[in-house]
Parts: structure tokens; sequence; C-alpha cells
């Protein structure tokens, strides 16, 4: 895609600078100057991530080798047939493929858990933390399973034998290249439709935490990874601290060899 391409796309979905970044993860700065000819030869992985940002949130092709549904009309027990290597999430009836994580994206996930999971376990609360995978119904219809990264359910009937059957109360998100636009937008809509309380979207190559905690007035909030941050549904008494997750994204940006998820 040329640069008077994404021009028009970029006229044509009404996206400013700003949203561009956010869903790219490529810096303000950068996408102005390509966009104004000021850059004449951006980098390769740059020209990569806009046009990622325009093209359709991939779906999976053929997801389901047993059936004769089309995207669109797939339901849980589609996704319940797949073999059990194959990783996708099931979003109104849409199939959306899941690559493998990286170790450095399950660490960070790993790490979030772990405090949440102290945290309750050492005050005898009754919710219940998960990692992913973990199957979660969102909308308890058909139409939807979805593996949020790290959970936190407070509601004893919503867990099942399966996974989780309904909304959690707390879910994080940890972008990746793949992931960014699913989770920034398709997922942001359908956890605040559901009934999630809070719900964190992690980006590691911006270093930031978005929080939306949909009982308040105002979100998100935008917090760097050099500062303890609170999760709002146990009203400041649980703060996740960044520190190890700053240092993990660090080493990895010393390493490029790393692959991304």
């Amino acid at each position: 895609m040329t640069i008077e391409e994404m021009k028009k796309k970029k006229q044509e979905k009404g996206y400013s600078y700003a949203m561009m970044s956010d869903l790219s993860g490529v810096p303000v700065g950068t996408i102005q100057k390509i966009f104004s000819g000021e850059t004449t030869s951006p980098r390769y992985d740059t020209l990569r991530a806009l046009e990622e940002l325009f093209a359709p949130i991939p779906v999976l092709r053929e997801a389901n080798p047993y059936g004769v549904h089309t995207q669109g009309s797939y339901t849980v027990d589609d996704y319940r047939a797949l073999p059990e290597e194959r990783r996708v999430e099931l979003i109104d009836g849409y199939f959306y493929d899941m690559a493998a994580p990286t170790f450095t994206h399950q660490s960070i996930s790993g790490e979030i858990y772990r405090q949440i999971a102290n945290f309750i376990m050492d005050r005898g609360g009754s919710c219940r933390p998960f990692i992913a995978p973990v199957d979660v119904q969102l909308d308890c219809d058909e139409r939807t399973m979805v593996q949020p990264d790290v959970g936190i359910i407070c509601h004893e009937e919503r867990i099942q034998h399966f996974g989780v059957y309904g909304a959690p109360d707390f879910l994080v998100e940890v972008l990746s290249p793949s992931t960014r636009r699913k989770d920034s937008i398709k997922k942001l809509d359908k956890y605040l439709e559901a009934g999630v309380r809070e719900y964190w979207i992690l980006d590691p190559y911006q270093k930031r935490l978005l929080v939306y905690f949909f009982e308040s007035e105002v979100y998100p909030k935008i917090y760097g990874l050099d500062q303890p941050v609170p999760i709002n549904i146990y009203d400041g008494a649980l703060f996740i601290d960044f520190s190890n997750i700053l240092k993990w994204i660090e080493e990895d940006e010393k390493n490029p060899v790393i692959s991304e998820k």
C-alpha cells in the first residue's frame, strides 16, 4: 500500500494521527513526518505497521473443516469442534486467528496474574483470578467465546467447568502487533457491552497502560509503567507493580531477534 493510499484510508476512517499511533504503535511524530513527505524512505517495519492499521482485522479462513458455516454465522458448537491445536477466538459469529504468544508476552501476563492471585489469597478473598487460555462465553450467547490474557471473576455462579459463563469483573489484554486493533477496538466494545467492570490494555511497545474503569465518568486513564497502578474494583487496596515488566520490555528492545506475537 502506498503512502497516498494510506492517506485516503485515513480520511475515509476519520483517524487522527493520535488514533493511528495508538492502533499501530508507531510514534505520532513519525507518522506525521511520513504523511507530510518529510520522511521519504520510512523503515519497512514502520510501513508494515501502518499498512496493518488499514487492513481488515484478520479472521480465520476455513475455520471449521467439519461444517458448512461462513464467517458471521459460527457458534460455540463450531468453536468446540475445532482441533485442540487451533487457537482462535469467536466474536459475534466470526473466528479470529490467534498466534502463539511470545515468552515476554506470557511473562507479562503471568506477573500481573501473580500479583493479583497473591493479593486475593493473602486476604482470603472470594474472587478468582485466571490467566489465558481460559474460555469466556462473554455474552452468555452462542456467538462469542474469547480468551483474555488475565482476568478476575467475582461471581461464583459464572464459573463453569469449561471456563467462565458471563462477564468477568476485571480483564487485561497485553497488546501485540497481530492483536492491537482487535483488543483496542472490538474487544473494548464487547467488554463494555457485556458488563465487564474494568478493562486494562497494556501496550508494551509504547510502555503504557490504558485503564477503562467503566463505572467511572472518565476513561481511559493512561499510566506509564514506571509507577504502580491501582485496580479500581478493589477501591485502591490492590496496586500492580510494573517494575519487573518494564525491565523485561527494555531487555527485549535490546534483542531485536526476538519475534513478536
